[in-house]
């Protein structure tokens, strides 16, 4: 019962993961619609790129570090 139950929580956790999926895409496509429509401002989108990738790889690596933490909990 309390391998089930590890797993049910872990898998809990991952819903994040989820979220992260979609804002990457909604991040990336955002990006390139812009710079398609004003390629000589790509300098001042890819800070605002990158920062926007980084925190929501972010959110997926603590969903990803909470169900390891579950999984191996004693």
């Amino acid at each position: 019962m309390e391998g089930s139950v590890k797993l049910l929580g872990a898998g809990i956790a991952m819903i994040g993961a989820l979220g992260a999926g979609i804002g990457l895409g909604l991040i990336f496509s955002a990006w390139i619609t812009a710079i398609a429509r004003i390629p000589a401002a790509e300098g001042k989108f890819r800070l605002t790129g990158y920062l926007g990738f980084a925190v929501t790889e972010l959110v997926m690596l603590m969903c990803f570090v909470i169900a390891m933490m579950i999984l191996n909990a004693k």
